[in-house]
């Protein structure tokens, strides 16, 4: 069996020993680290490369939103929290669950089992890996999203804006860091502007610059310059 390998992220010091505890009656989870802020997470996410934290929100210095805000892409979460479950609710964000501490043992395994489910962590066979994910902070809105779902992005200066499902928030990051991100054969550069998602192009028309007009499904259009509409047809597209 795959192990599901856990970055206990927790500025208490008896809530981190009480969540290894709690690990301890799980055979499937390897605890590879844990962090008592949100800098040490960040250094240790990047370095172990965990597929779930388990999150405090409320922390001394960075909160829990604000490490997930610094990742490129984020592993599966579980909150571990203070806040009562409809608080966290407000955020919006599509984590796997939201346990109260104190943690009740039977509210961990549940969540640690939907974990495994979504990982594809299961006794027998293998299932696909599960999608890359971009933490997106709005204002108090906040997001996961699988980078697979995401059809366009859109630079606006310092700020990119997400389009996905009914919604376009703004993410504090360039349309260059993302770009460093994404796979460079399902997302095209269309321009300094856009990145656009080829699998969401409902229709590609030549336009009067020589280039293309890419259609997507919500009824916007992105225009591709020339040269890069002459990658476009390299690739087949």
């Amino acid at each position: 069996m795959t192990s599901l390998r856990v970055l206990i992220v927790d500025d208490e010091r008896l809530a981190r020993a009480e969540l290894r505890r709690l690990l301890a009656a799980h055979p499937q989870v390897e605890i590879v680290g844990e962090a008592a802020n949100a800098e040490e997470a960040l250094g240790q996410i990047g370095a172990l490369q965990p597929d779930l934290l388990l999150l405090d929100v409320q922390m001394p210095g960075a909160s829990g939103f604000d490490l997930l805000q610094a990742l490129d892409t984020t592993p599966e979460v579980i909150f571990t929290t203070a806040f009562d479950q409809y608080a966290l609710q407000a955020f919006e964000v599509n984590a796997l669950d939201y346990l109260q501490k104190p943690i009740a043992a039977t509210r961990l395994a549940q969540a640690l089992q939907r974990a495994a489910q979504r990982l594809g962590i299961t006794p027998v066979g293998a299932a696909a890996p599960a999608p890359q994910k971009l933490f997106i902070r709005d204002g108090d809105r906040c997001w996961f999203v699988a980078l697979d779902r995401i059809r366009l992005l859109e630079s606006e200066g310092n700020y990119t804006r997400v389009y996905f499902d009914d919604v376009r928030p703004l993410t504090l990051r360039s349309l260059t860091q993302l770009e460093a991100r994404l796979d460079g054969s399902r997302f095209l550069r269309a321009s300094r502007r856009h990145i656009v998602n080829l699998d969401f192009v409902r229709a590609m028309t030549p336009n009067d610059a020589g280039g293309l007009a890419l259609q997507l499904p919500d009824g916007v259009t992105v225009e591709v310059s020339r040269r890069r509409a002459a990658l476009v047809r390299a690739m087949g597209l």
